[in-house]
C-alpha cells in the first residue's frame, strides 16, 4: 500500500469530521517501525489494560508490537488533515484522548461534561466536540466544546441546546451545528474566528425539516443539509436534501429523498442514505425489501443525487437502521453502515440467512451486496491504492476485498477476513500518507 485514507477525489465532511487529502509526508520512522499504519480503537472493560489504540500494518493487516495506551473505552475517532494528531473519545470516562501519531503516544486527555458522537478537527491545534449535556450558564444544556489540543484544555463552550452533531467546512472557518430532536428545523452557524468577540454564533438558519447532518462542497461554498424528516419524527412525507449557501445563508428548496441521515459527495454526485419511515403525511413509505431475498421486513435506501441539477437519479435497497457511517473504497465501492438494524441469522452459526448493518453499493453498475455479518457498523476506512476496506462491525475488524465485495481471502496473515484483536473494535483510522 502506497497511500491510505479517504479517496482524494471525494471530499466529504460529515459526523466523522474534517478529512483532507493534501500531500502530507511522513517524516522519520515511528516507534512501531511502520510507516503504513492504521489505528484501531480497542475497548476492553476487563482487563482494562487491554484497552487502547492497536497499531496495524496497513500493508499486511497484521498487528504491530505495542499500542497507544488510552482510556478504557476508546470508540469514535477523528484524524487531523496532517494526520499528525488523532482524537479518540473514551465513552467510559467521557474524555477525549489526544494522540501524537508521530510518537505513537498519548499527548493528553481532555474531559468533557458528557458524551459526544461528533467531533471536528480542522488542524493539529484545535478541535470541536458536540456535547448534548454540556452545561451553559443557566441556559438549556448543550454546546460545542472548543478544545486547545496543544494545551490539552477546553477554551470555550459555544451554547447550542442539545448539540448533537458538528460539521466543519474544509478550511475550518465555519461550523454547522445540529441539535438532537430538532423540532424547530434550524441549523446553527458558528464562526470560530469570532470566538474572541464572545459572539461566535453568526446565525440560526431555519426552514429545514429535522436536519441532522451536512456535507460540504469541496470549496466550502455550499452545504448540503440532510433533513432526516419522518425517520426522526417529522410529520412530513419524506426526508429531503437542501442547499445552504454559506456566504448568504440562503436556503434552497427541499429535494425529497427516501432517507437522509448520512451522505457522501463525489464530484457532482451526492449519495444519501436513510431508512424511509411512516409519517402522518405518508403512512406507506418506500421501505420494502424489494429485490432482496431476506427475512427482514424493512429496508433502507441509498439515493443518488446530481447536485448540479439537484435531482434524484437513482435509488437502491440497502439494510435498515440509522445510517451514520459511509465511505468510498477504491474501485467505486460505497460502504454504508448503520446501527440498530435488522440482524438475521448468526455469523457464528451460519444456517440460512446472515445479515447485519453493512451494505456495499457498486457505484459503477448500481448493484448492492449485503455481506453475511451481524452487528452495528461503527467504523469504516478505505485506502487509495489498495483494494480493501476496513470495517468495524459487531465489535470485529473485518477486511473486505473491494473487487469481490467479500472478506479478504485467507492468506498467511488472516484466516477469515478478520484481524484478530482482543476486545471490542469500534473504529479504525489510517494515520499515514504514503
Amino acid at each position: 500500500m502506497k497511500k491510505s485514507g479517504l479517496l482524494c477525489a471525494a471530499l466529504v465532511v460529515a459526523s466523522i469530521g474534517l478529512v483532507s487529502c493534501s500531500s502530507g509526508v511522513h517524516v522519520g520512522t515511528p516507534p512501531s517501525g511502520l510507516t503504513e499504519r492504521v489505528m484501531a480503537a480497542q475497548s476492553a472493560s476487563s482487563p482494562a489494560a487491554l484497552a487502547g489504540l492497536v497499531i496495524i500494518d496497513g500493508q499486511l493487516d497484521t498487528l504491530a508490537r505495542g499500542e497507544v495506551v488510552t482510556g478504557g473505552s476508546p470508540s469514535y475517532m477523528v484524524v487531523s488533515p496532517s494526520r499528525a494528531t488523532l482524537l479518540a473519545f473514551d465513552s467510559l470516562a467521557n474524555k477525549v484522548d489526544v494522540v501524537n501519531t508521530k510518537t505513537e503516544a498519548l499527548a493528553g486527555s481532555i474531559p468533557l461534561a458528557g458524551a459526544t458522537i461528533s467531533m471536528a478537527i480542522p488542524n493539529d491545534t484545535v478541535a470541536y466536540a458536540a456535547v448534548p449535556d454540556a452545561p451553559f450558564n443557566g441556559a438549556p444544556q448543550g454546546g460545542v466544546v472548543v478544545m486547545n489540543l496543544t494545551a490539552g484544555v477546553i477554551t470555550a463552550t459555544i451554547g447550542v441546546p442539545n448539540a448533537q452533531m458538528v460539521v466543519a467546512n474544509p478550511s475550518g472557518t465555519q461550523l454547522l451545528v445540529f441539535s438532537g430532536d430538532n423540532i424547530t428545523g434550524s441549523v446553527t452557524v458558528v464562526s470560530p474566528l469570532l470566538l474572541n468577540t464572545g459572539v461566535p454564533v453568526t446565525a440560526t438558519v431555519t426552514g429545514f425539516d429535522y436536519p441532522v447532518n451536512a456535507v460540504f462542497s469541496a470549496d466550502g461554498s455550499t452545504a448540503y443539509i440532510l433533513n432526516c424528516g419522518p425517520e426522526c419524527g417529522s410529520a412530513s412525507a419524506s426526508a429531503s436534501v437542501q442547499t445552504l449557501d454559506m456566504a448568504s445563508l440562503a436556503v434552497g428548496a427541499q429535494l425529497p429523498v427516501d432517507g437522509a441521515t448520512i451522505g457522501f459527495l463525489n464530484g457532482s454526485t451526492l449519495w444519501v442514505a436513510g431508512t424511509p419511515t411512516a409519517s402522518a403525511s405518508n403512512p406507506t413509505p418506500n421501505n420494502a425489501c424489494t429485490g432482496e431475498t431476506t427475512a427482514a421486513t424493512t429496508c433502507g435506501r441509498l439515493d443518488t443525487v446530481d447536485v448540479s441539477s439537484m435531482t434524484v437519479t437513482g435509488s437502491a435497497v440497502i439494510t435498515d437502521g440509522y445510517h451514520d457511517r459511509i465511505d468510498l473504497g477504491l474501485g467505486g465501492q460505497l460502504f454504508i453502515g448503520s446501527h440498530a438494524c435488522t440482524n438475521e441469522g448468526n455469523v457464528n452459526n451460519p444456517q440460512g440467512e446472515v445479515r447485519g448493518c453493512l451494505s456495499i453499493f457498486n457505484a459503477v453498475n448500481g448493484t448492492v451486496v449485503i455481506p453475511p455479518d451481524n452487528g452495528d457498523v461503527t467504523g469504516l476506512q478505505s485506502f487509495t491504492t489498495r483494494y480493501v476496506e476496513y470495517v468495524a462491525e459487531g465489535g470485529n475488524l473485518r477486511v473486505y476485498n473491494t473487487t469481490t465485495d467479500m472478506l479478504e481471502a485467507p492468506n498467511e496473515y488472516i484466516s477469515d477476513g478478520t484481524i484478530v484483536i482482543t476486545g471490542v473494535i469500534l473504529d479504525a483510522k489510517a494515520v499515514d500518507f504514503f
